[in-house]
């Protein structure tokens, strides 16, 4: 009979490592449990690796000369750690002792590779490892050159036993103060391993022990595929674990994160799918070299800076296979200052030196004089690429790797093709060389087109690799590569669904509550101006959305909702956060915020507002910094500590904001597509003690926020390819419009891409006088509606050749002249009249108001089905959408009807007696005809507030709610007055505003 046991399980590993893994059997005997190493072991690797230096040691020590080094690595390794002793050494008595050999990067080096091949990898079964009880055994210990790196606990569930046993056995039966098992002093990482799943950890902590999951994924959610040859899990033994990747692993992987002070955090092993990507990466450039694109859609949450790191230090010292190095440097684009240090300690730590990693964060001298020297790892901004033209010394060798973490718009604009025509300046100098006709005459008008249109295809010596978890459909077709059906995909992928489903993030849609806001408006002036529909129904929201009581309604139930439920998650440490619409209701809701808790004597509840420059208000000019009474800078550390919980933020933060202990949001904003997405998933990240997430939303309906989710969860595709084609239509229809001629355009660019030593001051007005003709044949234009469609279109045509000529095999000169063209009379162009918003605040007044709970749940994301990325919709004429013009009482039923308010006689009965009670008042009658609504307020209120008293026992509970809130007082006060004046001026015939 075949074992069908535990034993049977740890046999077949064993016997993969020996036969094809590069491993020795170790001696469970020969393990010292006190000083966690095998002696024999270490001594003879190093006896036979480095000969000369044993030698000298012999000499200096004499017959002791085992036990001293013995000692002292040990020593060492409980004062450093094993992975800085393994990468580093020890130095005894002036004699420096290798204790591992990496793999070099290339072959150039016969003597390093010599020494990489005395490596000894043991793995040991059954290591009895206790000090303290002898008979504690842990199933096996994998050790380099005699030093633990790791150890697997081993479950079957032929025997009903799981990984989730072998979790419970490091949590509760595995004393991590064991030499053996103590952090960072011996092995690095623990795995619990079954015949489906594997989880590791690198910090026992007893039962708050914390696993990750270390699978490859089943399709596109958790788990493993099935393996023809036997155990899903047999990756981990014939991939991760064999010498080769192991020691890879261990020299170029495994770091120690640091806290802000310097101090050793927590040991970074990578996850499965961060591991597997970069490899995967390597491989494939080692095989094509540079000018290669790769696309990595990894999930928000999953670990994307470590990534970037790990491959921008392999990138750094990759050779082909004719030894040379692929990459001159690598560069990181990047706007986040946190990923510079981040790189910076953990390339620090496999190099030991400075310099490999420089952040550009003076000027574009500095970003020229870092790639002039070569250096390994550059990170910087990619708007500084604008300004290096004609800085850099020419040379046919250099080639680049360019690392763009989240890529999005920026890499399909003006900047990305800054940055490919400064860095592949010695590729596009050859194809202007070769641009002359059959006398050697060069037209350098011509020439300068065809370098302007090279610049922004690829580029044989640029390779891009772009991290993003939420792809546009225009970074598939940029960055990705053809998938079976000829479509691009992503390089490497690890879906939002696998990582939800392996724990890794959390389901920010797992507990959504919607609530939907009911308004009534009345118009607030006697005479019906015209107005633009839609512009008079956008203006209305928003007064709606700014007013106090609306304000006030929904600070309480933010407030109240935090105190009750989200304060006491994760220990009591949850922190939420309020995604407002605009700077100025980020403004007002910090009042707001501020008030409510005043008002009811709240000292545990610490609010900061995060926005952009200084917002003009009618209490005056308002910043971040003069809110919160601190500089701006201090604010992410200030609210990770306990003195702040709630962050309103307003196009903040909703993007690169990785703050763990973000538990509730609250969502006061329309979310759509992608910015949905990025701006839920803040709350995904894990941490201790966090279980779950909550999202309150006062905007957006769960069906809306489904379908924003929907393409990302699993593996979105796109829809059709992007038809270079379009270019050629919108241009035939754009001169068709006859506001420039062909020749305009021609004479235009014959300045514009004019050799640089050639041009002149002069240059510049002739530009002008190049586009001055259309502005003037535009603005003489007497159909508003013909002028707007132009616009549009020359919009459209100006973006999309943007992309287009990024992606197509094909460069003609005309598309690009009016693309250059095309950008710069769109700046000209008169705007648009009349294309301000409106501005209703003191023509409408909001008459009813109520908050409704509609849906509570968990939004489900559709698995197994096909979800589509769309681009931008096909070319059409680009015609302006008509503004219907309409009395305004008219907008106000569309805006009612909008809001779906459904309020029944009673709710109007307490306004009304007070307004019949005020109307046989002649002398208050006779002040409202004859004042404007801001004067005759003054008389109103203090009549309307004694006419409420006169009603307090025949409408107690409404009269009561009037007196104890003071903005539903104002609100009724206000819905009061001007009820009272129109009814009051009716038969007068003068009106007031």
């Amino acid at each position: 009979m075949v074992d069908h046991k535990e034993k049977g399980f740890e046999a077949a590993i064993e016997d993969s490592l020996l036969a094809a893994g590069g491993y020795q059997t170790g001696d469970p005997a020969g393990f010292d449990a006190a000083l966690a190493l095998w002696p024999a072991v270490l001594t003879d690797f190093l006896k036979a690796s480095q000969p000369d230096a044993w030698a000298k040691l012999s000499k200096f020590h004499g017959a002791a000369v085992e036990a001293k080094v013995v000692a002292l690595v040990a020593k060492e390794l409980d004062l450093r750690g094993t992975l800085d002793v393994l990468r580093h050494g020890v130095t005894d008595s002036g004699v420096k002792l290798r204790l591992a050999f990496f793999r070099p990067a290339s072959g150039l080096n016969p003597e390093a590779l010599a020494a990489y091949g005395q490596n000894v990898l043991t793995v040991t079964r059954q290591v009895r490892y206790a000090t303290k009880d002898p008979a504690l055994s842990i199933d096996l210990v994998l050790a380099v050159n005699g030093l633990p790196v790791a150890t697997a606990e081993l479950k079957n569930p032929f025997t009903n036993q799981t990984v989730e046993h072998a979790k419970h056995q490091y949590r509760h039966d595995r004393d991590s103060r064991e030499p053996l098992l103590r952090w960072k002093a011996r092995a690095l990482v623990h795995f619990a391993v079954d015949p489906d799943l594997v989880f590791m950890t690198t910090k026992l902590e007893g039962k708050d022990t914390f696993f990750l999951p270390f699978n490859r994924g089943r399709g596109t959610g958790a788990g493993n595929p099935d393996n023809s040859n036997g155990y899903r899990t047999a990756y981990l033994w014939e991939e991760v674990w064999a010498r080769d990747n192991w020691l890879d692993i261990l020299g170029r992987f495994v770091h120690v994160e640091k806290t802000e002070k310097g101090k050793d955090k927590a040991i970074v092993f990578p996850r499965y799918h961060q591991w597997d990507a970069v490899r995967k990466v390597l491989a494939h450039v080692r095989s094509h070299g540079a000018g290669e694109n790769y696309l990595i859609e990894h999930s928000a949450g999953s670990g994307k800076s470590n990534s970037i790191a790990w491959l921008a230090h392999r990138l750094s010292g990759l050779h082909g296979a004719d030894d040379k190095p692929i990459f001159t440097s690598v560069i990181v684009i990047t706007d986040r200052r946190v990923l510079d240090k981040q790189l910076q300690d953990t390339i620090y730590q496999f190099e030991h030196k400075q310099g490999v990693v420089e952040k550009i964060d003076s000027d574009s001298n500095q970003l020229a004089a870092a790639l002039n020297r070569g250096t390994p790892i550059i990170i910087s901004t990619i708007q500084k690429f604008g300004f290096i033209l004609g800085k850099l010394s020419a040379t046919d060798a250099r080639r680049y790797a360019i690392v763009v973490d989240e890529a999005h718009g920026s890499q399909t604009g003006e900047s990305a093709a800054s940055l490919k025509k400064a860095l592949a300046a010695t590729s596009l100098e050859k194809a202007e060389a070769e641009n002359t006709d059959d006398n050697g005459v060069e037209d350098e008008v011509e020439a300068e087109v065809q370098k302007a249109i090279g610049a922004r295809g690829r580029q044989p010596n640029l390779s891009f690799f772009a991290f993003t978890a939420t792809p546009k459909k225009k970074t598939m077709e940029l960055f990705g590569q053809p998938g079976p059906d000829g479509k691009p995909e992503a390089f490497h992928l690890y879906s939002m669904r696998q990582a939800i489903e392996e724990g890794f993030i959390l389901d920010v849609l797992r507990n959504y509550t919607t609530y939907k806001t009911y308004y009534r408006f009345a118009k607030a002036v006697d005479d019906d101006p015209e107005v633009e529909k839609d512009k008079a129904k956008r203006a209305i929201a928003r007064f709606a959305s700014l007013h106090p009581h609306n304000l006030a309604q929904k600070t309480e139930v933010m407030v109240e909702h935090f105190r009750a439920h989200t304060r006491h998650k994760i220990g009591g440490r949850a922190k939420a956060m309020v995604v407002t619409r605009s700077r100025l209701h980020a403004v007002r809701y910090k009042e707001a915020f501020d008030t409510y808790i005043k008002s009811k004597g709240y000292t545990d509840l610490g609010v900061l507002v995060a926005f952009s420059g200084t917002v003009i208000a009618d209490g005056g000019p308002y910043t971040e910094t003069g809110m919160n009474g601190f500089p701006e800078a201090q604010l992410r550390d200030r609210f990770a500590g306990d003195d702040f919980q709630l962050l309103l933020v307003a196009e903040k933060y909703q993007t690169g904001f990785d703050q763990p202990l973000l538990h509730t949001m609250f969502v006061d904003k329309k979310l759509k597509g992608l910015k949905a997405v990025q701006t839920l998933s803040r709350l995904n990240r894990m941490c201790r003690g966090k279980e779950d997430t909550f999202v309150l939303d006062f905007e957006n309906d769960a069906e809306e926020i489904k379908e924003a989710f929907a393409p990302y969860y699993e593996r979105p595709e796109i829809d059709e390819p992007t038809d270079p084609n379009q270019l050629y239509h919108l241009k035939t229809n754009l001169e068709a419009f006859q506001f420039f001629w062909k020749q305009e355009v021609e004479d235009f660019a014959r300045v514009f891409f004019k050799p640089k030593d050639k041009q002149k001051p002069a240059d510049q007005g002739l530009l002008h006088k190049g586009i001055d003709p259309a502005v003037t044949r535009f603005t003489a234009e007497q159909d508003e509606e013909r002028r707007e469609e132009f616009r549009s279109m020359l919009t459209t045509y100006v973006r999309l050749y943007g992309f287009v000529s990024q992606i197509a095999a094909f460069a003609d000169a005309d598309l690009e002249k009016l693309y250059a063209y095309g950008r710069l009379l769109r700046t000209k162009l008169p705007k648009r009249e009349g294309g301000g918003a409106i501005d209703l605040d003191d023509d409408v007044t909001l008459t009813y108001y109520r908050l409704d709970k509609t849906f509570e749940g968990t939004v489900a994301l559709p698995v197994g089905e096909a979800q589509t990325l769309i681009g931008p919709a096909e070319v059409g004429t680009g015609k302006a959408k008509d503004e219907d013009l309409s009395p305004l009482s008219a907008v106000i039923t569309l805006a009612n009807e909008r809001f779906g308010t459904d309020f029944n006689e009673s709710d109007k009965l307490f306004m009304q007696q007070i307004v019949l009670d005020l109307a046989k008042d002649d002398k208050l009658a006779e002040q409202a005809r004859t004042n404007t609504l801001g004067n005759f307020r003054h008389a109103f209120d203090p009549a309307a507030m004694n006419a409420v008293l006169g009603r307090v026992e025949r409408n107690g509970a409404m009269a009561e709610q009037f007196m104890s809130n003071a903005d539903f007082r104002g609100l009724m006060l206000d819905a009061m007055m001007r009820e009272f004046a129109s009814q009051a001026r009716s038969g007068d015939g003068q009106q007031k505003p």
